[in-house]
């Protein structure tokens, strides 16, 4: 499976079928106020896994500085530009850039819908522990499209809420939460049509085209599941 390639080939399409994206970079982005910032927003912020700019397009406070990191260029391209922000080629697979990011001057760090395509987690949490900034998280578990996956006899690819769960704790020393969204659909052909271009899909490439006629016959619900889990060190969270 080669993601960055399928966030590629849909990036243009890609802001027309983010609604859920953009609920969790909303609950994200509403994070961004601690106590020990004086109750205060942070004004210079790194987003790993940027996209075309969901998250930052909703913070509606100044700010100094602004990187945005992801590997795909075509997504970089429609992101949001000023002298502000930084677009950044980059893999969080990558612990150079890591180091890279250590050397600069950020207040804390987001990511919203990106770390659950990561190849090893354990590692990327690990490497944004070692930034010792305030962060906040939401990554997108196993129980996302959880009756779609039981129809279809298949396994899910990203990590099931238990793992991110332990992982939080281990790695980062907070607590994870976990919030299920639905989104509902006139029919299974336009479901269908959100899964290949949201960049959410956790099946991508697994059916063949009759397995995927049979699961959008056989499909039992007028909605599909969502599974976030919200993780973050700000103390107002």
């Amino acid at each position: 499976m080669n993601i960055k390639r399928e966030f590629s080939k849909h990036a243009h399409s890609y802001q027309k079928f983010n609604q859920i994206q953009t609920e969790v970079a909303k609950t994200v982005v509403s994070t961004l106020t601690c106590k020990e910032m004086a109750g205060c927003k942070p004004t210079k912020i790194l987003d790993l896994g940027c996209g075309s700019g969901t998250l930052y397009k909703l913070i509606d406070w100044k700010i100094e500085k602004f990187v945005g990191v992801d590997f795909s260029s075509p997504m970089l391209a429609l992101h949001p530009k000023s002298k502000t922000v930084t677009c950044k080629l980059g893999d969080f697979n990558d612990a150079a850039l890591f180091a890279a990011l250590k050397k600069e001057d950020f207040e804390c760090i987001v990511s919203a819908s990106a770390l659950q395509w990561a190849d090893d987690l354990e590692k990327v949490l690990r490497n944004i522990a070692n930034l010792s900034l305030p962060f906040s998280l939401a990554i997108f578990s196993a129980g996302t499209f959880a009756t779609l996956h039981a129809t279809a006899g298949i396994n899910p690819i990203i990590p099931s809420y238990e793992m991110l769960k332990e992982l939080s704790q281990k790695c980062l020393h907070v607590n994870a939460q976990k919030v299920l969204y639905q989104l509902e659909f006139d029919n299974t052909r336009e479901m269908f049509a959100y899964i290949k271009k949201s960049g959410v899909s956790a099946h991508r490439n697994l059916l063949t085209y009759k397995a995927t006629k049979k699961l959008m016959q056989e499909y039992p619900l007028h909605y599909l599941e969502f599974e976030v889990v919200y993780i973050n060190s700000f103390s107002n969270a």
